[in-house]
């Protein structure tokens, strides 16, 4: 009897320890399976145990899917051999690393960047082990577009050195040019050679203005778009540039928000992206070309530098090509980037920058055999489309008989200006710099009707000048040129609101046309 009764303390204890060793299990596994982190068991490659998180990271909706399979078939294969030389060497008790990342295989095929804490354990009495997952996709993204930007950074910051020096070339090699032609007639001696450096000297501009483009540093002049109006009015030549062999459709949202956008910008990127898709299509194929209102999240922001959540109108466009890999895919919006052997690698990075400069974002997703789909997301606004521009009618040069004081630190530019503005009445006043320009102006008797002003030249800027010139001549106006748009002319990267500009390369023509916008505009006369 006293056997039995002392028996009775150790049972009572016997049950509170497995009470306790449930109580325990049980929070375990609340731990492990409500756990972000991907919590997995392996022994001989093969899964033994898996957290929903695990499974959820690699596709699968359930625990029960991965289980039993080999854990490297979840590996991409340029990280298995690695992955199994580690966990080999562990198992022996050699040194290497317990904390790596690498990239693993989603159910669907897409990767997952993955960093792993490894270490071992035992199940079922042999060894085994635990693997400790955190999903580094969307940081990685990140960074790739964090150092995308960078790239691209590095890229505005060498456009911007190049292109004063080299639109000033331009802006003379085309002006004198361009005067030669007007002076040969249609019939003049040596005429065909004029022409051909005059299109040799636009195809240079439009290299120019793609970096500057890709670096997000060109001068926009957006305004209030229906993006469906503008795939219609380019539709006729879009079908032209694709060639008959291929199909075109067009599918338009009828209830389409508007943009803000430079239209001739948001042109080129629909040209440049079927293009694009039509080298991806060498036989037959499909194009298609679609617009949408959508709404971006926090997540897709978060996934996406330079994203904002909110309102936003969609443009795609897709094709039914050879497709890109992930590898090819990393690379497409890299300044000089091709897989074509014609190509500059500037399209896609063109692409890339007047989306980015514009306040948008763009994604591509394609697989290789499975075509491409390039999406653009640009913030929606509420108000109406501005309405299309007038065509000009006449290539003449517009005349003038005003008297107009050109400043250029440039010589060959400025002889190039004054000689074209003489030549179509103007009286002009130039100066090599601000001062120079400040005496002339003092000492000049009569009106002064514009001021025509490089933005960048030394000890004294353009907008520098043009102050002091309107306190001693208020009613002056101004009119800018730049090769290139730095701070002091570009605000947010638009042109300020007032300020009259023309970029170089111009032409006698585009310099003739501007100044009598400039003087024929309302507002205060000549002083």
């Amino acid at each position: 009897m006293a056997s039995v009764d002392s028996a009775r303390p150790d049972f009572e204890a016997l049950k509170r320890a497995q009470q306790a060793l449930r109580e325990s299990e049980a929070r375990y596994r609340g731990l492990v399976e409500g756990s972000i982190q991907g919590i997995s068991i392996h022994q001989d490659f093969i899964v033994r145990f898996a957290n929903p998180a695990f499974a959820r990271m690699f596709g699968y909706e359930a625990p029960a899917q991965v289980i039993g399979r080999n854990a490297l078939t979840l590996v991409a294969a340029e990280d298995r051999d690695r992955l199994e030389a580690y966990s080999l060497a562990r198992l022996h008790g050699e040194p290497v690393p317990s904390r790596y990342e690498f990239q693993g295989m989603r159910r669907d095929g897409a990767r997952v960047w993955i960093e792993g804490v490894i270490s071992l354990t035992t199940w079922d009495s042999r060894p085994a082990t635990l693997a400790t997952l955190f999903d580094l996709t969307e940081r990685k993204q990140l960074e790739q577009q964090f150092l995308q930007s960078q790239k691209m950074e590095a890229v505005g910051r060498l456009a911007g050195g190049i292109a004063h020096d080299f639109n000033n070339l331009l802006t003379v090699i085309l002006g004198r040019a361009e005067l030669l032609l007007h002076r040969l007639g249609a019939e003049g001696p040596g005429r065909r050679d004029v022409e051909l450096i005059h299109a040799t000297g636009r195809r240079a501009v439009a290299l120019t203005q793609q970096l500057l483009a890709v670096s997000r540093r060109q001068v926009l002049k957006p305004q209030v778009l229906d993006l469906n109006a503008v795939v219609s009015g380019l539709s006729p030549m879009l079908r032209r540039v694709i060639g008959e062999d291929l199909e075109l459709a067009v599918a338009l949202d009828p209830d389409l928000g508007r943009v803000v956008a430079d239209p001739s910008q948001i042109e080129q990127v629909i040209l440049n992206l079927v293009v694009n898709a039509r080298d991806a299509m060498p036989g037959v194929g499909r194009l298609t070309i679609e617009t949408g209102n959508a709404d971006l999240d926090e997540t897709y922001a978060r996934q996406h530098a330079g994203a904002r959540p909110g309102p936003h109108v969609m443009l795609a466009v897709s094709d039914s090509g050879a497709g890109m890999d992930e590898a090819t895919r990393a690379r497409i919006f890299e300044p000089f980037f091709t897989t074509k052997e014609w190509g500059t690698g500037l399209g896609l990075a063109t692409v890339h920058g007047v989306v980015t400069q514009s306040g948008g974002n763009i994604w591509v997703y394609s697989e290789p055999g499975r075509g491409t789909t390039f999406k653009i997301y640009l913030p929606r606004v509420e108000e109406a489309a501005s309405p299309a521009p007038a065509v000009e009618s006449t290539v003449e040069r517009p005349r003038g008989s005003e008297t107009v004081l050109l400043v250029e630190d440039d010589d060959d530019v400025r002889g190039l200006a004054r000689e074209a503005l003489e030549e179509v009445g103007y009286t002009v006043l130039d100066a090599r710099a601000s001062q120079e320009a400040l005496t002339l102006a003092a000492r000049t008797a009569g009106s002064i009707s514009l001021l025509i002003t490089d933005v960048v030249m030394p000890r004294m800027g353009g907008r520098a000048l043009a102050a002091g010139l309107a306190r001693v001549r208020p009613g002056i106006r101004v009119l800018y040129v730049s090769g290139y748009a730095p701070d002091a002319i570009v605000s947010h990267e638009i042109l300020e609101q007032g300020v009259a500009f023309l970029p170089k390369p111009f032409t006698p023509l585009a310099l003739a046309q501007k100044v009598r916008e400039v003087l024929d505009a309302p507002g205060a006369g000549a002083a």
